[in-house]
C-alpha cells in the first residue's frame, strides 16, 4: 500500500530555524507519538542538505549508542557514524538526526558539544513524556530550540486530499463575513470527514488507500493502544491510561470540569499532579484551564485545579468513544459523516474546536460562574459556562459552542453583560452557516481556525 509523505506546515518552521541559526543551535521537535515527526524531519533532511544521517535510537545498536558515552574525540565519532550508515557528511551541508532521542540520553546531553563543534546541523525528535523520564540525570543542552508538532490540522488534511483551494476560500469568506450559502452543507460534511478520520498521518494514509472507515478505525485503535501502553510504562498502576480513556465520557457528561476522583478514586494531591502532568506532557491531550478572571493575561488567573481535557486528535477520540467494540463499523462512520447518528455529538464538536484552536496557536481557557436568583443572591446549584475564551489585544472573545443549529445563548449573554468592558468579539460556534444577529457572530465550525 502507498505510504505518502504529507505536506506539513512545520516544514517552513524548520527551514526558518536552519536559515536563521546556521548551526548555532540544535532543533528538538516534540509531539505525541505518530504525529509524523520522523517522516517530516527525514523529508526535510533529504531536500535541504547534501547528505544526512538518521539515527533511530529505537533500533540503533549498542555500539552506536555507546559512541556518545565519551565525547573526547568527535572526529572518531563522526568517522564511525559515516562508516555505520554508509553516508558521507559534508561540513555545514549535512544534518545528523537523533530520532527518538529519549532512548539515548547521552546523545541528548552531547548536543551541547556537537553544536559547539559546528561542523553539522542536528535535529532531534521525541515524545516529551519519554524525554523527561529519560533525562532526569543528564544536563539538558541550552543550545537547543524547540518546535511543537501537532496532528495534521484541517488545512493539512485538505492538502492530503489534493485540495489546496478550500481553506484559502474559507478565509476569504471569513474576512468578508459572507455566508457560504449553497456550499455550506458540503463544506460542513467535509469537516465531519476530518473529524472522523482525524489528523494522524497513518490514518489519513489508510483512508486515501482504501476509502474504508473500518480500516481507518483499525489504524486509530493501534495508535490509541500504543498511547495506553506508553502510559503503562510510566505508570504501571494504569491510572494515567484510565484518565486518558475516560475523556470522551467526561466530555459527554457535559460537566464543568474533569474530576479525577470519579475515574481513579481518591489520590493524594502530589500523585494527582504527577498523573496529570504525565498526560499533559504526552501531548496526547489538549488541556483547557479555568480562568478565574477572564481578562487579558489569563494565565495569571488560571485555576490549575479546575480543567477540562480534550483528545489531541478528534479522529482518535471518535474511536475511543466506541471502544466498547473491537472495531467501529463503516455504517456508524457513514451515519456520523451524514450527521444521522442518533447520539449527542456535542462533545465531539467541542473536541474538534479545541483541536483547531490549539493548532492555530491558542492556549485553551474557559470560565464558569454561578447564576443569580431573582433577589440577586447567588444560586450555587446552577451555573453558566463559556466554553472557550480567546485573548485578542487588550480584550477577550468569549465562545459558546453548539453541536447543532441551535441559537440560544444565555451563557454568552450573561458573560458579556458581566464583563461588558472586556469584550472584543462574541462568537457562537455551531453547525449552520455564518450569520450575525445583534452583536453575536454565528460561526460554522469549519471557520474556527480563523477566529
Amino acid at each position: 500500500m502507498t505510504e505518502r509523505v504529507f505536506k506539513r506546515k512545520i516544514y517552513k518552521q524548520i527551514l526558518c530555524w536552519k536559515n536563521a541559526n546556521n548551526g548555532k543551535s540544535a532543533l528538538l521537535i516534540e509531539g505525541a507519538r505518530r504525529v509524523g515527526k520522523s517522516t517530516i524531519v527525514e523529508e526535510f533532511a533529504r531536500r535541504e542538505y547534501k547528505s544526512y544521517i538518521l539515527i533511530d535510537f529505537n533500533r540503533a545498536s549498542n555500539e552506536v549508542k555507546g559512541l556518545f558515552d565519551n565525547l573526547m574525540d568527535l572526529d572518531f565519532i563522526f568517522l564511525k557514524l559515516q562508516t555505520f550508515y554508509k553516508k558521507k557528511l559534508e561540513v555545514r551541508n549535512s544534518v545528523i538526526i537523533f530520532d527518538e532521542v529519549q532512548k539515548c540520553p547521552n546523545a541528548r546531553q552531547a548536543i551541547k558539544y556537537l553544536v559547539e563543534d559546528g561542523r553539522y546541523d542536528y535535529i532531534e525528535t521525541g515524545s516529551l513524556i519519554s524525554i523527561k523520564k529519560n533525562t532526569e540525570n543528564i544536563t539538558i543542552p541550552s543550545e537547543e530550540d524547540k518546535l511543537q508538532m501537532h496532528p495534521m490540522d484541517y488545512e493539512e488534511f485538505r492538502w492530503a486530499l489534493g485540495d489546496e483551494v478550500t481553506i484559502p476560500m474559507l478565509r476569504t469568506f471569513w474576512e468578508k463575513r459572507i455566508p457560504l450559502q449553497s456550499v455550506h452543507r458540503e463544506t460542513q460534511k467535509n469537516l465531519r470527514l476530518y473529524m472522523l478520520v482525524g489528523g494522524m498521518p497513518q490514518a489519513v494514509n489508510s483512508y486515501l488507500n482504501t476509502n474504508n472507515f473500518e480500516n481507518v478505525d483499525a489504524i486509530k485503535r493501534k495508535i490509541v493502544q500504543l498511547y495506553a501502553d506508553d502510559f503503562l510504562k510510566i505508570d504501571p498502576s494504569g491510572q494515567v491510561t484510565q484518565m486518558f480513556m475516560s475523556i470522551p465520557s467526561a466530555l459527554s457528561n457535559n460537566k464543568h470540569r474533569y474530576t479525577t476522583t470519579s475515574i481513579i478514586g481518591n489520590v493524594n494531591v502530589g500523585k494527582r499532579v504527577e498523573l496529570l502532568k504525565a498526560l499533559e506532557d504526552s501531548k496526547c491531550v489538549n488541556m483547557a484551564y479555568h480562568a478565574n478572571d477572564p481578562n487579558i493575561g489569563m494565565p495569571i488567573s488560571t485555576n490549575f485545579d479546575k480543567f477540562k481535557m480534550y483528545v489531541a486528535d478528534t479522529g482518535l477520540m471518535v474511536t475511543m468513544a466506541f471502544w466498547d467494540k473491537d472495531y467501529t463499523e463503516n455504517v456508524i462512520y457513514e451515519k456520523l459523516l451524514s450527521d444521522k447518528l442518533y447520539a449527542n455529538l456535542g462533545y465531539i464538536y467541542e473536541n474538534i474546536i479545541a483541536q483547531m484552536l490549539t493548532a492555530s496557536g491558542n492556549k485553551l481557557f474557559y470560565h464558569t460562574w454561578y447564576k443569580k436568583k431573582e433577589d440577586g443572591s447567588i444560586d450555587d446549584k446552577h451555573s453558566y459556562e463559556i466554553d472557550f475564551i480567546l485573548s485578542r489585544g487588550h480584550k477577550v472573545c468569549p465562545i459558546e459552542v453548539k453541536s447543532s443549529g441551535y441559537k440560544r445563548h444565555v451563557s454568552l449573554d450573561d458573560f458579556c453583560n458581566k464583563y461588558s468592558n472586556r469584550i472584543f468579539n462574541r462568537y457562537l460556534i455551531y453547525t449552520k452557516d455564518m450569520t450575525k444577529e445583534g452583536q453575536i457572530l454565528y460561526v460554522p465550525v469549519y471557520l474556527t481556525p480563523f477566529l
